[in-house]
């Protein structure tokens, strides 16, 4: 695993093959994968097995993980640390939308995702174009 300029490992874990999941201070590396940054993971579990990662394009990660270590203290830390801006809004009788504006290193400017409720269809123009007023609102409103 190859760690960019200036990059800095904050706690590791062993997979059971000898691999290793490392939480540094840019980016959550899982073995085999590309490196996720802190700003991509929507979510992480853990159980009894070891870690799924969810990120925030919706795919799933999925690592043995038998002993952990401080691996899950890390990512809830590193993750937790990017979000600016955490809001549900209602957009309807059917449900609502959750906009999440994240820190991105070396950006002035935040990027902000929308997260659906389940049952709405993220692709329905009428409510993507709904959730684009409610977070250009929101935007304004926080200045962010």
């Amino acid at each position: 695993m190859t760690l960019e300029a200036g990059e800095r490992v904050l706690v590791h874990a062993r997979t059971p093959d000898g691999g290793y999941v490392v939480a540094t201070d840019r980016a959550l590396r899982l073995p085999g994968e590309a490196a996720l940054p802190w700003y991509r993971v929507d979510r992480a579990m853990w159980d009894q097995q070891g870690l799924v990662v969810v990120g925030t394009d919706g795919v799933r990660h999925r690592v043995e993980l038998p002993d952990p270590g401080r691996l899950p203290e890390a990512v809830r830390e590193r993750v937790t640390a990017t979000i600016l801006v955490n809001r549900h809004v209602r957009l309807g009788e059917r449900g609502g939308v959750r906009l999440v504006a994240r820190r991105v290193p070396g950006q002035e400017t935040a990027d902000w995702g929308f997260v659906f409720d389940p049952g709405l269809d993220p692709a329905d123009p009428g409510l993507r174009a709904a959730a684009e007023q409610v977070l250009e609102r929101l935007r304004r409103t926080l200045g962010v």
